[in-house]
């Protein structure tokens, strides 16, 4: 069972760090002060919220996209003389030539025709949508002879793509939506990454757009996701807005109607009025409509040519001249079959302004406005959303992992300090964090004080105000670099509070300072110096010369833990690294499954054997050095992973050491599924195999082997710390004990069930409440029958009980805060908690 050290009640919020060696509370700061947005932390968790839900599916958008860029020549590569063929000496056929050969060979009629003005390019014919369909079939004719080509291979594949790509593979409308969603959460994910890296110094382009290979680890990953992020930013914000256009409806029309183009009228695919179901479209001679647009449309490159559909109506020409800025900026003619007048004429220049701007939509959103550079520079970017989504899921990872690991350090915290602490002030341990390694290494750093029985006060710098040194003899400071030379975010209010104090008020304050820096960044260690800087201006002397620390460099946190050793008096070990030299070797004995078919996970009787004359008292915690399944210590970047802690079951006495392990399980292929210790202790590990161990006091749950009655609470493997304690007090001949403990189902799940059964049959245990949860139709736990039995809680208490819990922080442990706050009011709940007769281990 993973442990934390008794929390004085009301409890600490998970941002606070009590003392179990001396508390001592700051004074509040000011309300305005104390309670602040700090905004861009808000944007930090949405970016990284949208970048591991939407990331995933904004990577098909973008590869879809990229495979889209180039779909021409690809299909060119693929299809060699279909669309360009042999250039001949006689003249090509003419449209209506064309459209002549091709009704007739495939009974269908053409509804329009794309003509190019390159020699040898094969028009593109369409005919008239069936019943039923939204458009109808296309082919392309050798333009000499008319014959229909073969189809393209690879044409399928293209638009199953851009299905993909425009609507998810959905429904036309829904996906649109769907599609138009995602767009959004691309434009939200690129403004808010460029808020999150706005540098301090923003006219320098080197800090936006230089991307340091040398970097390593979470800083490479990160420069990488910044600066490839700052480089495609602009054409994420064109892409996301000109794919609004054909998300949205609403949006579509809008910009239309600004434009002056009419309105879109809604027809079901393939529908036609009753007039022209009736009427078939007539043959038209479109040779002087042909001629005519020669005539008046000199230097174009290609033509949309759209055939009447009834008597009277003028052949409708949409040409692109040689000269025109991008592939949609196309002129219009009208020509009359019979005659070859033009009825309508609007060159691309006369246009109106808005409509040109609109036709400038698909050309930003494809990167043909820029030409071939612009295709790349699109496709690139397209390309680059998995880079952002893998390296975004790394550095979230890492975060998880960093997390974890300080939780570990905060379990840790406090447990384990022999003696007494050192009357008067406490010493500050404080840090500035912007990934987690600051805090890591002050956890760290102020439990070795603990140990050497040193009082201190865990603070964040982001929730310090500055004036609240001045409660303080001597501060111990880790502060991390960001950026180039900059604030941690969260930091930057203390700093802006410290440098608008003036005068010496900090006289008489003596400061330690670890800056943590890469030496890679122009401004090594940067704050760290500024913060020393500040301190020194405002007062307070150094307690030895600043340590700059280059990523995790041994020898720089070698000179910290020295520093540490002569601030105490006392020897400390290394800081930032395992202290292998303490753990000692035990071996794997045995194991044994508690709970067989049990709702919850397996809960394990794990039994080591070690050094002889190792002693401990019921209470101890056992920290373990976690492995993988395949036996090694560390993670896929060398890291060696945090120790685990776990309640000792057991005694000296008993010759061997028992934990009670729940094995743990999750999703994905990491470690196979296991948690990392809990897996090798349950499973992977082979009997006699060497376990690294090292034994840690736990006065907070120290036993009470005088006279006095004890009320022992717990579920799961929470039983572990229980039974030791009252293995110690059987040993005492100290009866008057008192246990409550729960579970699910007490046909699988009654952990240790003939040992407790002894304790009651032989007067050991005056009373023994078992709760299982799952048996009864309604969920009862061990908090309602404690609730229960509040008239017998107020009777042990009155005769000076100790309360012990041990189990499960969320749940369990929070509702016996609730009951006994309940019972004893708040008055009677802080007195129990100064008399030191509530003790908690829970996890």
């Amino acid at each position: 069972m993973t442990t934390s050290p008794s929390l004085p009640l009301p409890r600490a919020s998970a941002d606070e760090t009590p003392d179990t060696v001396q508390q001592r509370q700051p004074a509040a700061a000011p309300p305005q002060r104390r309670w602040h947005w700090n905004w861009k932390q808000v944007w930090f968790q949405l970016h990284w919220f949208i970048g591991i839900t939407a990331g995933t599916v904004l990577v098909i958008i973008g590869l879809s996209g990229a495979t889209l860029a180039f779909k021409d020549e690809l299909l060119d590569v693929m299809n060699p003389g279909v669309r360009h063929v042999a250039v001949e000496s006689r003249a090509p056929l003419t449209p209506g030539q064309l459209s002549n050969i091709a009704a007739a060979e495939h009974g269908q009629r053409v509804a329009s025709i794309t003509m190019y003005a390159q020699a040898g390019a094969a028009p593109r014919l369409f005919f008239a949508p069936k019943n039923g369909q939204r458009r109808g079939e296309s082919v392309y004719v050798h333009p000499y002879t008319g014959a229909t080509q073969p189809a393209l291979a690879g044409a399928a594949f293209f638009e199953w793509t851009e299905s993909l790509h425009r609507w998810l593979l959905l429904p036309r409308d829904p996906g649109r939506q769907v599609a138009g969603a995602l767009a959004l959460c691309l434009l939200g994910l690129a403004l808010s990454g460029l808020y999150l890296r706005w540098p301090r110094r923003p006219l320098d382009w080197r800090t936006w757009l230089t991307f340091d290979p040398a970097l390593k680890g979470r800083s490479f990953l990160w420069n990488l996701h910044a600066v490839a992020g700052t480089w495609c930013l602009v054409v994420y914000v064109a892409l996301t807005l000109t794919g609004l256009y054909w998300s949205y409806d609403v949006v579509r029309d809008n910009i239309d109607a600004w434009a002056g183009k009419p309105p879109r009228v809604a027809q079901a695919p393939g529908k036609k009025g009753p007039a022209r179901e009736k009427q078939e479209a007539p043959a038209v001679d479109i040779g002087l409509a042909w001629s005519s647009f020669q005539q008046h449309a000199a230097g174009w490159t290609l033509a949309s040519v759209r055939l009447p559909t009834r008597a009277g109506e003028a052949v409708q020409f949409t040409w692109l001249a040689s000269d025109a800025p991008h592939e949609r900026a196309r002129s219009r003619l009208s020509i009359a079959p019979a005659d070859g007048a033009v009825t309508e004429n609007e060159p691309y220049g006369q246009q109106g302004l808005g409509s040109r701007l609109v036709n400038i939509i698909y050309p930003l959103h494809m990167g043909t406005y820029f030409g071939l550079p612009g295709r790349i520079i699109v496709t690139l970017a397209s390309l680059g959303l998995p880079l952002f989504a893998i390296t975004g899921w790394m550095l979230y990872l890492g975060r998880r992992k960093a997390k974890r690991a300080v939780q570990a350090q905060r379990a840790m915290l406090g447990a384990g300090a022999p003696g007494q602490a050192n009357s008067g002030l406490p010493t500050l341990v404080a840090y500035a964090s912007q990934s987690g390694q600051a805090e890591r290494l002050a956890l760290e750093s102020a439990r070795a004080l603990q140990q050497a029985g040193v009082a201190v006060d865990v603070q964040s710098l982001d929730r310090f105000d500055p004036a609240q040194l001045r409660q303080y003899e001597r501060a111990l400071i880790v502060a991390s670099t960001f950026g180039e030379g900059e604030a941690p975010d969260g930091t930057r209010r203390f700093a802006r509070l410290l440098q608008a104090i003036s005068g010496t008020p900090l006289a008489g304050l003596e400061v330690g300072m670890l800056a943590l820096g890469d030496r890679h960044y122009s401004a090594f260690c940067g704050f760290g110096h500024a913060l020393e800087r500040q301190l020194r201006a405002l007062g307070a002397t150094p307690l030895f010369p600043l340590i700059e620390v280059d990523k995790h460099d041994p020898a720089a946190l070698a000179d910290w833990s020295k520093a540490l050793a002569r601030c105490s008096g006392s020897a400390i070990n290394a800081i930032g690294v395992q202290e292998q030299a303490s753990y000692a070797e035990w071996r794997l004995a045995r194991r044994v499954l508690l709970n067989p078919g049990s709702l919850g996970g397996e809960l394990h009787e794990i039994t080591l054997t070690g050094p002889a004359g190792t002693d401990w008292e019921a209470g101890a915690l056992a920290e373990i050095i976690a492995c993988n399944a395949d036996g090694s210590d560390g993670d896929a970047h060398g890291a060696q992973h945090a120790p685990r802690s776990y309640s000792l079951a057991s005694l000296p006495s008993d010759g061997e050491l028992q934990l009670l392990v729940r094995q743990e399980r999750h999703a994905g292929g990491e470690n196979l599924g296991y948690g990392i210790c809990s897996g090798w202790l349950t499973r992977f590990a082979p009997l006699d195999s060497p376990i690294r161990l090292r034994l840690q006091a736990n006065p907070a749950f120290a036993p009470a082997l005088v006279d006095v009655p004890c009320i022992y609470i717990g579920n799961g493997s929470g039983l572990a710390g229980l039974r030791a304690h009252l293995r110690a007090r059987q040993r005492a001949g100290l009866a008057r004990n008192w246990l409550l403990f729960g579970e699910r189902q007490q046909a699988v799940d009654s952990i240790c069930g003939a040992e407790l059964d002894a304790w009651l049959a032989d007067g050991h245990l005056a009373r023994l409440d078992r709760v299982f949860s799952r048996d009864g139709e309604t969920r009862r736990y061990v908090q309602d029958r404690l609730r229960e039995q509040a008239g017998e809680l107020r009777d042990w208490l009155a005769q000076g009980a100790i309360v012990y819990v041990c189990g499960s922080l969320q749940g369990m442990a929070a509702g016996i805060d609730a009951v006994l706050q309940e019972v004893l009011g708040q008055e009677g709940l802080d007195a129990l908690l100064a008399a030191g007769r509530y003790r908690r281990d829970v996890y």
